[in-house]
């Protein structure tokens, strides 16, 4: 019982994390090498042509070019708001006096001890806020273009196509990096009920994640 209730938990979870961590790394080696086979190296390929695009008859497009702006915006503001809320639904718990301090589930493999137990509420509510914080830094980038996508071009400007480019493919990276560590969460909040279900989430998260990060040949 007493390597049931601390092993499990000290082996799954990293090794679920270290997956994770794994083939995201491999993804992002994917990018940088083989862009076509991957959705995200086809859409910042996409972004890129659509910036000269928009600049090169901004007076007809201008319109186009702040709506989609926006609506890459308030995807990232949405995502933002829903990490926001549930770290503070995740404070409430930590700073109950009963919630934290007693297993939820006596019958679950795992430590449920009142340290493991704060331990994994305090994981989650780590986790929801570097999520926040990566959202709410996309969508200062694109509070940023928006404005100076309309901008006139001009050979003595420091705002370049190049620069915009830039500034919505950093705006990007920080959206997918927050969409991923918000998705990390989901195993994390199965912790609460077990090592093995976390880590089986874990597993089927990045299988998922596989067969819709890649495209087919």
């Amino acid at each position: 019982m007493v390597w049931r209730a601390l092993y499990l938990d000290v082996m799954l979870i990293p090794l679920g994390l270290l997956i994770n961590f794994g083939y995201h790394l491999w993804l992002w080696h994917k990018v940088r090498t083989q862009a076509f086979l991957t959705i995200f190296g086809i859409d910042i390929d996409g972004r890129c042509l659509w910036v000269p695009t928009i600049i090169k008859d901004i007076d007809k497009k201008n319109i186009v070019a702040v709506q989609s702006v926006r609506n890459m915006m308030m995807g990232s503001i949405f995502m933002a708001s829903t990490s926001i809320v549930l770290c503070c639904g995740l404070g409430a718990v930590i700073s109950s006096t009963y919630s934290v301090k007693k297993p939820l589930i006596d019958s679950v493999y795992g430590a449920q001890g009142e340290f493991a137990v704060a331990l994994k509420y305090a994981t989650l509510f780590v986790v929801f806020i570097f999520s926040f914080l990566f959202h709410s830094l996309s969508v200062c980038f694109l509070c940023q273009l928006s404005i100076l996508i309309c901008t006139p071009q001009d050979v003595m400007s420091l705002v370049t196509q190049e620069y915009l480019i830039e500034i919505l493919r950093k705006a990007t990276i920080l959206s997918i990096v927050g969409n991923r560590v918000l998705h990390t969460g989901l195993p994390l909040l199965l912790w609460i009920f077990g090592p093995v279900m976390a880590f089986s989430c874990e597993v089927a998260m990045v299988l998922v994640l596989h067969k819709l990060d890649f495209v087919s040949s």
